[in-house]
């Protein structure tokens, strides 16, 4: 090899390293690993972006790529739309003999969402104040009304917007999720 190769490899290794430690420990630090455990976790879903991010307090740990309903634009409003509901929601369960590899329930409806159903006459006055007293207590709201329910972070991929309106990763990513978030884990969901 003359020299000026082995000057060339050695630019492109340490080129390459640099470049992968900028990935690791600015802009991805935890990506490819488990997650850490951490204090105060929360997880931010943008929809538009199809990323799940995890957070502890405001540091950002981790970010996967998402899947999203069949209808992703707009926000939930009726059972069958399609759409991922958009908010504030907490996980309220861990499932791990979900259909679809590891779940995370997800607390939708929301009072706002219960507001909603009630002012259009969606839902009755129990169910709003039952879904109303669930979230209050942290627990899981009614999920069998015309609201829709059963809102999911499940495996089984992420390579189009398939689901019912659950939020879907890739097994390995929901793995990581699911040993990670506990049952009250704040959840938004944006645009």
């Amino acid at each position: 090899m003359t020299k000026k190769m082995l000057v060339l490899l050695a630019v492109f290794f340490l080129g390459s390293l640099t470049i992968f430690a900028i990935n690791q420990y600015f802009i991805m630090p935890w990506d490819g690993t488990d997650l850490p455990k951490m204090e105060i976790p929360r997880v931010v879903v943008k929809k538009k972006a199809r990323t799940l991010e995890v957070f502890d307090g405001e540091k950002l740990v981790k970010t996967y790529a998402i899947a999203l309903g069949f209808e992703p634009i707009g926000d939930k409003e009726i059972q069958g739309d399609g759409k991922t509901p958009e908010g504030d929601f907490y996980i309220f369960v861990k499932n791990p003999k979900s259909e679809f590899f590891l779940s995370l329930g997800v607390s939708y409806p929301s009072i706002d969402d219960a507001k909603r159903g009630l002012d259009a006459n969606i839902i009755t006055k129990d169910q709003h104040d039952q879904i109303l007293k669930a979230i209050g207590e942290k627990k899981i709201p009614l999920q069998n009304t015309k609201l829709g329910g059963e809102i999911y972070i499940h495996g089984e991929g992420n390579s189009s917007d398939w689901t019912a309106g659950c939020i879907a990763l890739r097994n390995k990513d929901m793995k990581e999720l699911f040993d990670a978030l506990a049952v009250k884990t704040p959840v938004r969901i944006e645009p």
